[in-house]
């Protein structure tokens, strides 16, 4: 049974037909799987050495490159009720075109003729600024004349200060003449009244000297009396300029003042005017604002605000618009360990959703439905999910992408970096560690400089 002998009954010895037999005896042949296995192992040892593309996956959606050219919401900057819609959902408008009209709802600006009266306003106090401007014209002249006055009446006064100056000098001259003529008179008066005495000179002619004497006397007293007059006149001259410099100082003084309050109620009055118009153009500003129109070419997405007479207050969105021409992009997330990874003008592959895609992440050239992108912007700042913004646009080089695709659609983004062999990839995958770290030639250049 065990084949130990060199006698071998298992040859002459029929033992088919026993079940246990069968089952011990019983022999299978693998040869073709085994050749198989074997050109399977060997195919997957090529295939761990084959170029495998390492990549960073994101989830993101579809967007515009501008910001101006994004979906955006019409708000209203002032407060009011809505009047009347001429346009609606779905409805392609011009920049610029009538979307609703408002109505006021603050009272200090239920007046219809608002504009029109703050106007009038304007004219009449720009007409009191034009009287007031005419009365401090009128002061200056007032005090250009007073001072052209004065300085002839001070002119005046000072000449007839010199005019008493000069005859209280002559009169010091006559009165020194007349003590003069004194002196002589008595020097004769007292020789004649010897001669008479010793007979040489009649009585008469010592009468005579004795009345000459007496006129001379007269004459000093009066020219005495003369000076100081004349010294009364040049006292009365000085107090005479005083008086005029007080007075004239006075009237220019208060002149002074009145033009100073026409000045300040003119400068108030320009104030007054400067208010008002600014009042008037926020007024037509405002007026205008009850229009809300389209800030550009797009189509009417959805109306926040509904009906006829709602209200809403400043700020408060009114309807959304979606520009009519815009440049695609899409907007991926990344994990914080990958954005070291991504530089700008590095190429992504995109599956959007909605499109069907067969995709080798490692081997790019052989995915099917996805669309080459470029990193256009990086944000330096994590979102409110965890993770990095990244804008992608179009890849120039790369197949254009679909025109039916909208903004706001999902989609999935494949980073590529380096290339390195599969056994390294699983190996790396295995192990946890991030792909290669590499930087593009542009930056090595920039970081040796």
């Amino acid at each position: 049974m065990l084949n130990i002998s060199n006698n071998p009954l298992n040859k002459t010895v029929h033992l088919r037909g026993y079940k246990s037999t069968e089952r011990v005896f019983h022999k299978r042949h693998y040869k073709h799987f085994n050749r198989f296995l074997l050109g399977a192992t060997v195919f997957g040892i090529i295939v761990l050495f084959l170029p495998w593309t390492q990549n960073v996956r994101g989830n993101g959606f579809l967007t515009t490159l501008k910001p101006g050219q994004r979906p955006q919401t019409i708000q209203s900057p002032i407060p009011g009720r809505i009047e009347k819609w001429y346009v609606q959902e779905g409805d392609y408008v011009e920049k610029g075109d009538t979307i609703l009209f408002i109505s006021e709802i603050k009272n200090e600006y239920f007046d219809p003729k608002l504009v029109e009266r703050t106007g009038q306003q304007i004219k009449a106090k720009t007409m009191t600024v034009e009287s007031y401007e005419g009365k401090v014209n009128a002061l200056k002249n007032q005090i250009s004349a007073l001072d052209n006055e004065q300085k002839l009446k001070l002119k005046q006064a000072r000449n007839k200060l010199m005019q008493s100056q000069l005859k209280v000098q002559s009169d010091s001259i006559d009165l020194e003449a007349a003590k003069t003529n004194i002196s002589i008179a008595e020097r004769q008066y007292f020789r004649t009244e010897q001669l008479q005495k010793e007979g040489l000179k009649a009585l008469s002619d010592l009468e005579e000297k004795r009345l000459k004497l007496q006129e001379t006397q007269a004459k000093l007293i009066s020219q005495k009396n003369k000076l100081l007059v004349a010294k009364n006149n040049v006292l009365n001259a000085e107090m005479e300029i005083n008086r005029i410099q007080a007075e004239y100082t006075d009237k220019i003084s208060k002149a002074q003042s009145d033009m100073f309050t026409a000045q300040s109620s003119l400068y108030d009055s320009e104030a007054q005017v400067t208010k008002l118009e600014n009042s008037y153009s926020n007024y037509e500003i405002r007026n205008a604002m009850y229009y809300i129109r389209a800030p550009q070419s797009g189509y009417i997405n959805k109306a926040m605000q509904g009906g006829i007479g709602e209200t809403f207050k400043e700020g408060d969105r009114l309807v959304g618009i979606m520009p009519a021409e815009f440049d695609m992009a899409v907007e991926t997330f990344l994990e914080p360990l990958d954005l070291p990874l991504i530089h700008i003008g590095e190429k992504v592959r995109i599956q959007f959703d909605g499109w069907p895609a067969i995709v080798f992440s490692g081997w790019p050239n052989i995915s099917y439905g996805t669309y080459g992108g470029k990193v256009v912007a990086v944000e330096t700042f994590i979102s409110e999910n965890g993770k990095y913004r990244v804008l992608l646009a179009p890849d120039p080089d790369d197949e254009p992408w679909p025109s039916q695709i909208r903004v706001g659609s999902g989609a999935n983004t494949i980073a590529l970096l380096d290339d390195v062999p599969i056994w390294f990839e699983l190996w790396r995958q295995v192990n946890g560690f991030p792909p290669n770290y590499y930087q593009p030639s542009n930056s090595s250049a920039k970081s040796e400089k």
